[in-house]
């Protein structure tokens, strides 16, 4: 449990002795077992709650299935990737990013095709 062996644990309570005090320790003792039963008396609250909310269906589901540390990622993917059925292929709707004939008024189209009109675009103050 979080990378502790047997000998990095009792080197911590060796120092929390130490720190703590032989006069204090059965105080402190005391006050962790208090904390560690609160702790449990919470988790096997909730777990008597997910049981009254969800019914029946709770003993059915199989949590060891849902643990996060079971995903590999590699597996999941070789997985999708040997699936027998294929996966359909969306396709984007075509998009034209030109419009077919430059937007310009009908008023300066006439002079712009035949190519009397070259100077900058026209440009109405009174629209911005």
């Amino acid at each position: 449990m979080f990378g502790l062996t047997p000998e990095k644990v009792l080197l911590i309570a060796v120092i929390a002795v130490l720190i703590v005090g032989p006069e204090r320790l059965p105080l402190y003792a005391s006050k962790f077992a208090q904390f560690i039963r609160w702790l449990r008396d919470l988790a096997r609250g909730a777990q008597d709650r997910m049981r009254e909310e969800m019914g029946p269906e709770f003993d059915e589901v199989d949590w060891k299935k849902l643990d996060p540390r079971q995903y590999d990622p590699r597996r999941i993917i070789k997985e999708a990737l040997l699936d027998d059925e294929p996966a359909p292929v969306l396709t984007a709707p075509s998009v034209r990013t030109r419009p077919e004939k430059p937007a310009v008024p009908p008023s300066h189209r006439s002079r712009l095709e035949s190519g009397e009109y070259s100077g900058p675009p026209p440009f109405d103050a009174e629209s911005t």
